[in-house]
């Protein structure tokens, strides 16, 4: 009986800022890139996902590297390697996978940034995936054994069912390496949005995970950390306010803490919110993405859905928060229509909305979005094909209303005022007593009914 295939699940995992004096800056100001080593100290779903459908007559170990020029050598001794990257490391994903295919090992390349620019992946790769790995797979793993791997896996026009979403490969994790695992309950979402660069430029139809799938894999991750933090890997949770409430009273019984991306519809629901904060949510983030109309106009290309919540946004998240829900608002500096004013607005905003927690990017044409198609055409792309620069802190283009430098110095100077050890802590004590002021008008007007009952 001869030996097992071997293959390694590869995921690149150390998105960091291009530019060297914001790397700096955030050496300094703890919060600046919290959220953003978050996200690359998250495993990558996708592979687990794939690792997950692998059958058990394959040896296969999921890895992550931060940093191709810390490596020693190839890592692992594999038969074949999937790697998956995000934009901003992919130029080291392909260095990798280059050198993999050197040694005589077979490279499957798949992602979001695969998918947008598959010739250019293709140079690098025996194979690329192409949309939605999960109904290719099987046929990749078949192709496999058999010694005839296709150069593409094309799955886009098609649509893959989350009722037969397959059960992730937690079990191949060091849990001790994270706080905190991915489990997704939808892909896509309902709006259109031209810089976004996330499951919906493979998932164009927004679809849901039904709720046993969901709460099997949070049971699964249980198993081997017993307490988890849970973030939900979706675009937009709960569009679907009668499904979001059965998922949410399936969590009250998981006792876990989780966190997730939403939008400011969740704050007109109240019924929503208390299931929320029942179930264990933390916190969500939330993209205001600008403080003034003029930057929101046109920014959601399918109903300008954006531009018609912005008279909501201090309501919503005060309403939010009085549910002891925290949330983190994110704002994109550069969007077209707005200049060096826009600074001072985020900064105005953020200290009287009393926002808990803040993000601040800069605009990004990733590729594959209409922003970037619109920015190329335009001429205002400073480099194509710069991905080293998709780091939501880098500028990579010509901004409407104000310089380049005025762009990159404004954010810096913004990130320094409100990621300074002073700013934070008043948000948090802000946040703090107005939670304190809600629980007593509710206690008063409770005793108070009750006087009256």
């Amino acid at each position: 009986m001869g030996r097992k295939v071997k293959i390694g699940f590869i995921a690149m995992s150390g998105v960091r800022a291009h530019n060297s004096a914001l790397t700096e800056l955030g050496l300094t100001l703890p919060g600046f890139v919290e959220r953003n080593k978050i996200i690359a100290s998250l495993p990558s779903l996708g592979l687990l996902t794939l690792a997950g459908m692998t059958p058990d007559d394959f040896d296969f170990e999921y890895l992550e590297v931060p940093d191709i020029k810390a490596l020693k050598g190839l890592p692992g001794d594999f038969d074949m390697v999937a790697i998956s990257s995000f934009s901003a490391q992919i130029k080291e994903a392909y260095e990798l996978a280059d050198s993999y295919r050197a040694v005589g090992t077979k490279v499957v390349l798949g992602g979001l940034h695969v998918s947008a620019v598959p010739q250019e992946a293709a140079q690098h790769a025996d194979s690329v995936v192409l949309g939605e790995g999960e109904p290719l797979w099987p046929m990749l793993i078949s192709d496999l054994r058999q010694g005839r791997l296709q150069s593409i896996y094309d799955s886009r026009g098609s649509s893959f069912d989350l009722s037969d979403a397959p059960m992730p490969a937690y079990h191949l994790l060091e849990i001790d390496k994270y706080n905190r695992l991915t489990v997704q309950t939808q892909r896509g979402c309902p709006w259109r949005c031209d810089f976004c660069a996330a499951s919906i430029r493979i998932s164009p139809i927004y679809k849901l995970k039904p709720v046993e799938k969901v709460i099997a894999e949070i049971r699964q991750i249980k198993e081997i950390w017993p307490n988890p933090f849970i973030e939900f890997a979706d675009d937009n949770s709960f569009v679907i306010k009668t499904h979001s409430k059965k998922l949410l009273r399936a969590l009250v019984k998981e006792q876990i803490r989780w966190f997730t991306e939403t939008d400011v519809s969740v704050a007109e629901d109240d019924e929503l919110l208390n299931l929320m904060r029942e179930s264990g949510c933390a916190q969500v983030l939330i993209g205001f993405e600008s403080p003034s109309l003029g930057g929101l106009n046109g920014l959601e290309e399918r109903a300008n859905w954006k531009a018609k919540q912005f008279d909501r946004y201090s309501r919503a998240i005060a309403r939010i928060q009085d549910h002891g829900i925290t949330v983190n608002g994110c704002f994109i500096l550069g969007l077209d229509g707005t200049g060096t004013e826009s600074f001072d607005d985020v900064w105005n905003f953020v200290r009287e909305s009393g926002l808990y927690e803040v993000q601040i990017t800069i605009l990004t044409p990733f590729p594959g979005t209409p922003l970037y198609d619109r920015l190329k055409k335009a001429g205002r792309l400073l480099r194509e094909d710069a991905w080293e620069l998709c780091t939501l802190f880098d500028v990579n283009f010509k901004p409407t209303h104000m310089s380049v430098s005025e762009l990159e110095s404004g954010f810096r100077d913004l990130a320094e005022k409100l990621y300074s050890a002073d700013a934070t802590k008043e948000r948090k004590e802000n946040y703090r007593q107005r939670r304190r002021n809600y629980l007593r008008r509710l206690r008063q007007t409770r005793e108070e009914g009750a006087e009256h009952g």
